[in-house]
């Protein structure tokens, strides 16, 4: 009842990449997830999977791959996507599986990346709603109607969001 029902949309979905620090030539695009088998990487930053769909999808990607188990001891957690990009990005972590509209900000751009396929977790949907408290729900529906645009999808797709959940993989 918090929200306008009708006005659901999802407009995007995330996607996970795999992000460190060019220094730690962990070469991400060659190995893929089996770079986190590597002896130099000791920490991998994750969202919290308790309560991060970020680091539920991690998980989920690292056991579909098999290698969960050998790596889970290894795991920092941010308590959000953001802070495991920060550990990751600080080095703190030698490696990060964070979003890729991260791992592709002007911040990060610079790192090693490799995209984790988005095939191997379940889908990252971004959605939006206006809230029925809302004391602007014009404007509210008029953001959503850009986001919905040809022009909202663009900048979406610029900055590491598809629009269907289509399995690819690479850099």
């Amino acid at each position: 009842g918090l929200a306008e029902r009708q006005t659901l949309y999802t407009y995007a979905f995330g996607r996970l990449a795999l992000w460190a620090l060019p220094e730690e030539h962990l070469h991400l695009a060659e190995k893929g997830l089996s770079a986190l088998l590597d002896p130099k990487v000791q920490k991998i930053a994750i969202a919290n999977p308790e309560h991060a769909p970020y680091g539920k999808a991690a998980v989920a990607a690292l056991q579909k791959t098999g290698i969960y188990d050998q790596v889970k001891a290894k795991f920092v957690f941010g308590e959000n996507i953001s802070q495991a990009a920060q550990f990751a990005q600080s080095g703190n972590a030698q490696v990060g599986i964070i979003a890729l509209s991260l791992a592709i900000s002007p911040a990060m751009q610079q790192g090693d990346r490799w995209l984790v396929p988005a095939d191997l977790h379940p889908a990252l949907e971004q959605a939006a709603v206006v809230t029925s408290a809302s004391t602007n729900k014009s404007a509210a529906s008029f953001f959503l109607d850009f986001v919905k645009s040809a022009q909202g999808k663009e900048i979406l797709a610029k900055y590491g969001f598809t629009m269907t959940q289509a399995p690819s993989g690479g850099k």
